[in-house]
């Protein structure tokens, strides 16, 4: 995007500077996965002593989000959205209501295995709100939770139109010979890249600890039109940077699980 930047000369030295430009306000569709897969169980504990599950771990992920999100920009709004064989809508009316959208969330239930996952509706029904959303000058998003560990989602969109910005957050299972997370995790980067108007992000965790949900989580509280390439996000640090040389390959070889490009082992 070189036609956004502009050279600054100072005192014999040269810097990039951003041009000047508006930022729109977000609307962000929810799509929460409710196959039976969401509600496996997580490595962490509830208040009421038993283990969390996915589903649970979603909704106060979210929660937090829209809380944060409104704190940034109040004029933020959001809606919501389940996904089983295809999309249904949750609460289609987009709100800055934090009490409101909260209620919402709280109503989403785990339904049986589906057997498939079509995300054409979604992609359908994103665009249509993305026109929508630009007659207010506003800027789409759809943030996908998905938790299938076997089952890869298809789609039907034409790649020319690219109308709003997919982010997706992928919980799954180890791999197994029962299942393919590194084949689903693929498509799913194929979804984002296929209708993303801005630069969108794919993070996945098998681990099953509440962190591998916030984390990201709180990553994509950064506005699509203010985003670097995921491949340059340089956070987390590695704890290779932090610590003296010596020490820094055996550090190196105990932090991994950051790698997107590959399903946690």
């Amino acid at each position: 995007m070189e036609e956004d930047r502009t050279i600054v000369i100072e005192g014999g030295a040269s810097r990039y500077a951003l041009k000047p430009a508006r930022i729109n306000r977000e609307d962000i569709l929810f799509c929460v996965d409710v196959d039976a897969e969401s509600t496996a169980e997580m490595k962490t504990t509830g208040t009421n002593g038993r283990p969390l599950i996915r589903l649970e771990c979603v909704k106060q992920a979210i929660i937090l989000f829209i809380y944060n999100k409104l704190a940034i920009n109040p004029d933020h709004r959001f809606a919501f959205a389940t996904l089983s064989k295809s999309a249904a809508w949750l609460k289609k009316d987009f709100t800055s209501n934090a009490e409101s959208a909260v209620a919402a969330l709280r109503g989403l239930s785990a339904t049986k295995s589906s057997g498939r996952a079509d995300l054409t509706l979604l992609f359908r029904v994103a665009a249509q709100e993305a026109k929508n959303s630009r007659a207010q000058n506003r800027i789409l998003r759809v943030i996908l939770i998905y938790c299938r560990s076997s089952v890869r989602p298809t789609h039907e969109w034409p790649i020319s139109q690219k109308l709003f910005t997919l982010d997706v957050m992928y919980l799954h299972d180890k791999p197994s010979p029962d299942n393919c997370p590194q084949d689903v995790y693929d498509s799913l980067v194929d979804a984002v890249e296929h209708v993303s108007e801005y630069e969108g992000y794919i993070f996945e965790s098998g681990q099953g600890v509440v962190r591998s949900v916030f984390k990201p989580m709180s990553i994509l509280l950064s506005h699509p039109q203010q985003r670097c390439a995921q491949d340059d996000l340089d956070f987390p640090k590695s704890l290779a940077k932090k610590v003296p040389l010596d020490e820094a390959a055996s550090a190196e070889d105990r932090h991994n699980g950051n790698n997107i490009q590959t399903i946690s082992q």
